[in-house]
């Protein structure tokens, strides 16, 4: 966990106290983006993609990855931006000696749909897929994301998915080469999941504590592998 910084809103000039969340590399380790104590927050007027997230490094095994920008919700309504320091926490000598075991996924609390979006690429990146982004075709329904020869979409919404959301996904993925794999926070409809089984598509069920569940035999031989 990072050190606290003093916050100021630039709108209502009110001081809070932050403390950036850690994230679980894949090695284990808990990474924090670092905060600049001397920037300044910014007030987000409207959200971009691209700029919600932050490369960190992890300081034991020196991995880096994308992870969520630290923002903070002032109670006059505004959504700050945090600043992060330009260079990541000192790193720390990996023990050579044994890779550590991978350690059990550890979610994040879905409150809103970016929640829901920030829980899957975590899990992504547990089961081992790196370079997380968005993906290059919305789909129907949803948020895409893409790694290196997978496409997945979120549905944060409270419709159940159906089949033709399934197919859909599926026929992107065959068009880009890719493995595909849904994520609804909602579930699926009974044919959404015969839909699913019969083209190969892993599903899963996003609960509101930002762990994803297996919804067919496919997701859970992703989940187990």
């Amino acid at each position: 966990m990072s050190e606290s910084v003093s916050v100021r809103c630039p709108v209502c000039r009110r001081d809070h106290l932050y403390a950036a969340p850690s994230y679980p590399c894949e090695c284990g380790a808990p990474v924090c983006p670092p905060l600049d104590p001397r920037g300044t927050p910014t007030a987000v007027t409207h959200q971009v993609w691209d700029e919600a997230w932050v490369a960190v490094e992890c300081a034991v095994c020196g991995r880096e990855a994308e992870w969520p920008q630290p923002e903070l919700g002032c109670g006059c309504g505004t959504v700050l931006r945090i600043a992060v320091a330009g260079d990541s926490c000192p790193r720390a000598e990996p023990d050579m000696a044994a890779a550590p075991p991978r350690r059990a996924f550890q979610p994040i609390t879905i409150r809103t749909a970016r929640d829901a979006v920030t829980a899957t690429a975590l899990y992504l990146r547990w089961l081992g897929y790196q370079d997380i982004r968005r993906a290059d075709q919305r789909p129907p329904s949803g948020i895409g994301l893409a790694a290196r020869g997978l496409l997945a979409q979120v549905d944060p919404t409270v419709r159940r998915a159906s089949p033709r959301d399934v197919e859909c996904l599926w026929l992107t993925a065959m068009t880009e080469s890719a493995h595909c794999v849904y994520f609804s926070l909602a579930g699926y409809t009974t044919e959404a999941r015969t839909c699913a089984d019969a083209l190969g598509v892993p599903l899963f069920v996003l609960d509101l504590t930002g762990t994803p569940q297996p919804a067919n035999s496919l997701a859970d031989e992703l989940d187990g592998g």
